[in-house]
């Protein structure tokens, strides 16, 4: 398929400007749309490279306007467009390793580029379609936790934050081959995701062999950890995974979630043992009472950032 013809089709139209051009439509200066356009996640381009869309210059000036009307902080516009970047980024990359393999997996595809053309031109609507219905849903539900919160400052919440990674990973990429290793990381990711959402939680990141989440009450937090690891012991064709787990101020900010609890949940899953749940003080004093837990201390450590740590190991009671 010609590449330009393909390119036309994502973009939704031909690049027709350079960035000065898009200034001149837009208003917006120069400097400020540079930085917009690298906060995004695209490299910088030369005054004289026709490389932008009439759907650029609507983005453009769209921002500007959601600035100018007091909408969205002038402060946090490289903070919000980065985050929008990234996240869109590997949605994007996902996506269009997806169609690849379906195109190289179909020799009738392979053959004609005409009925790639087809397929992407249906696809992409569809697929905009279905990213606006999982946003507003999830728009729904974190307004819902902000308007039903207690909490002065919307951003820091106390919350419980986990790690969950899976044992040995390292030694596992050396041993098998990259289908036998995606498909481990398919199921972990299926595994984590389904675990988490069924226990009211909610998942910050997948970093690899390994996922971030955050959950409200302590028993919903308990209860991911336990599953997973449970889940995942009783799968022959699936590593042994660990957790750590704490509670207390978090603060979240553009999707990712930051503080000494987030770090701390970090440093107790790096000392936990295959198949074990290690939680801090806070924790485990909240699920001492809870009923179903049992919450035994374990000998004090040193890790990074913490000289005497004592973990506390949970198992169901």
């Amino acid at each position: 398929m010609d590449p330009e013809r393909f390119e036309r089709i994502l973009l939704g139209g031909e690049r027709r400007y350079t960035r000065l051009e898009v200034v001149e439509k837009t208003g917006v200066p120069l400097e400020r749309a540079t930085r917009l356009w690298r906060a995004l996640g695209f490299a910088t381009v030369g005054d004289d490279e026709v490389v932008f869309t009439d759907a650029d210059v609507d983005a453009v000036r769209t921002a500007d306007q959601l600035i100018s009307s007091g909408l969205l902080d002038a402060r946090l516009e490289p903070a919000v467009t980065r985050a929008l970047g990234q996240h869109l980024s590997r949605l994007a990359e996902w996506q269009v390793h997806m169609l690849w393999t379906l195109i190289r997996e179909n020799d009738e595809l392979r053959r004609d580029d005409k009925q790639v053309e087809l397929l992407v031109k249906g696809l992409v609507p569809e697929l905009q379609r279905v990213q606006n219905f999982v946003w507003r849903r999830h728009l729904t539900a974190f307004a819902g936790r902000a308007l039903t919160s207690t909490e002065e400052n919307p951003d820091a919440r106390t919350e419980v934050a986990g790690f969950v990674d899976m044992v040995g990973y390292t030694r596992l990429t050396r041993r098998i081959g990259e289908a036998q290793l995606s498909a481990i990381l398919d199921r972990f990711e299926a595994l984590a995701t389904e675990v988490v959402a069924d226990h009211h939680g909610r998942i910050v990141k997948m970093i690899g062999d390994e996922v971030l989440f955050v959950a409200d009450s302590p028993s919903d937090a308990a209860e991911i950890a336990l599953a997973l690891t449970e889940q995942a012991s009783a799968d022959p064709a699936a590593p042994d995974v660990r957790a750590g787990m704490a509670a207390g101020r978090i603060l979240s900010r553009f999707g990712d979630v930051y503080g000494s609890v987030v770090n701390l949940a970090a440093r107790l899953t790096s000392v936990a043992h295959p198949g074990t749940i290690l939680v801090d003080r806070e924790l485990a004093r909240e699920l001492a009472t809870a009923r179903g837990y049992s919450v035994r201390p374990r000998r004090s450590v040193s890790v990074r950032g913490y000289n005497r740590l004592r973990p506390y190991a949970l198992r169901r009671g």
